[in-house]
């Protein structure tokens, strides 16, 4: 034993209530995906090179096509929740994410397979994104953890600097397109960290 005393929860746990919302903030909105996002996508979210850490990559139309179609078909099955990435100051379509493997049971889910035009990177957009995720996760869905991956080759820094903790190595996790055996780099942020974090992160849009 660690020494660590578990919380203990008063039951029975109601399952989450996930739904799909529209999630708006100062600089991004994300709205639910939908078919017609798909010219939007198309015009600003494209190119090998942005899409090169997400295991679907997307390198011409008929690719964007059948992410679309295949990220709607997961919505419906209620396995993940699907958004496009709005700058609201250009008024365009920026980039993806999603909330994904959602445990309603256990109150738990993750955030990933974010993409954002190059134009757009290294920008508030990012930032701000994930807060609203977060927010919603923690403050109204009522998770108890959200996590995040990454490819190992991958830079970490985005991630760590929402003030996720990292918590370890998942070794030949994936086989990425090209045969590379992946290694993933697994944070996690939980409902007792949030506050910082929230603080943090309202403090960098600040």
């Amino acid at each position: 034993m660690n020494g660590v005393t578990p919380r203990t929860l008063t039951l029975p746990v109601k399952p989450m209530i996930v739904e799909p919302v529209t999630l708006d903030g100062q600089h991004v909105r994300l709205e639910p995906l939908t078919q017609e996002h798909y010219s939007g996508l198309c015009e600003n979210v494209m190119g090998d090179d942005i899409w090169r850490w997400i295991f679907t990559p997307v390198n011409d139309t008929a690719d964007m096509r059948k992410f679309v179609e295949k990220a709607l078909t997961l919505s419906t099955e209620g396995s993940i929740l699907p958004f496009v990435t709005i700058y609201k100051p250009e008024n365009c379509i920026v980039g993806t994410t999603r909330y994904l493997n959602i445990d309603k049971s256990h109150h738990s889910m993750e955030i990933g397979t974010t993409v954002i035009g190059k134009r757009w990177q290294r920008t508030v957009v990012n930032s701000e994104a994930k807060y609203l995720m977060l927010r919603q996760a923690f403050e109204v869905w009522g998770c108890l953890r959200v996590q995040l991956q990454t490819d190992a080759l991958q830079s970490q820094n985005a991630i760590l600097r929402l003030g996720a903790t990292q918590e370890g190595v998942l070794r030949n996790h994936r086989i990425c397109a090209d045969g590379r055996l992946r290694d993933t780099i697994l944070f996690g942020i939980t409902d007792e960290d949030w506050r910082a974090v929230k603080l943090n992160l309202e403090a960098k849009l600040a």
